[in-house]
């Protein structure tokens, strides 16, 4: 179903979830200082089919492998028209890593990836922890690897962020993170 909402409105409401949720949150440590220079690129892609999605996607790789990273530190995909369902965008984010591995992409890149109904296995859909990738839109996300290899090297401790989300995210409840959502939707 393809989304009549225009890009800019788009791109407006994934900005304020970045600010928001991301930034606000501070659910991914790593995102303010690329973001407040500048350097994040969103890319909203209109997709009719899987192959569309695939083929966009790689698009968007050879842009940002193509630039520089003092103008491009990481890419946000925002795919429209299709991975409405969730299932459907899990099989997309398997897909794109297999690319990224087949091409060799997957030397330079990282995916990550959000959804409006992201839902990690083994919890329930309203499970708060969930929270952490989700997004107004299906996204899929390019960060480049020797930018995050730096970046998680200067953090004290990488691994303890997955946890520190959902400590917070449950701490914040499911009240005050429904007030958040409703700012981007």
């Amino acid at each position: 179903m393809p989304s009549t909402q225009s890009p800019e409105h788009i791109e407006e409401r994934v900005r304020r979830w970045v600010e928001d949720a991301v930034i606000g949150l501070n659910l991914c440590p790593f995102a303010r200082s690329p973001y407040t220079r500048d350097q994040v690129r969103i890319s909203i892609v209109d997709c009719e089919d899987f192959e569309d999605v695939l083929r966009q996607t790689f698009d968007e790789v050879d842009v940002l492998l193509s630039a520089s990273p003092e103008k491009i530190v990481t890419t946000l995909v925002v795919v429209r028209g299709v991975l409405g369902d969730f299932d459907d965008f899990v099989d997309a984010i398997h897909a794109v890593d297999e690319l990224l591995e087949q091409t060799g992409a997957a030397d330079y890149l990282q995916l990550a990836h959000f959804h409006p109904d992201y839902q990690f296995d083994g919890t329930t859909p309203e499970a708060l922890e969930n929270f952490t990738n989700r997004a107004p839109f299906p996204i899929l996300h390019l960060l480049r690897e020797d930018e995050m290899s730096e970046v998680i090297a200067r953090h004290p401790n990488p691994g303890a962020i997955p946890e520190q989300n959902i400590a917070r995210l449950n701490a914040l409840g499911a009240e005050a993170i429904a007030e958040i959502w409703r700012r981007f939707q």
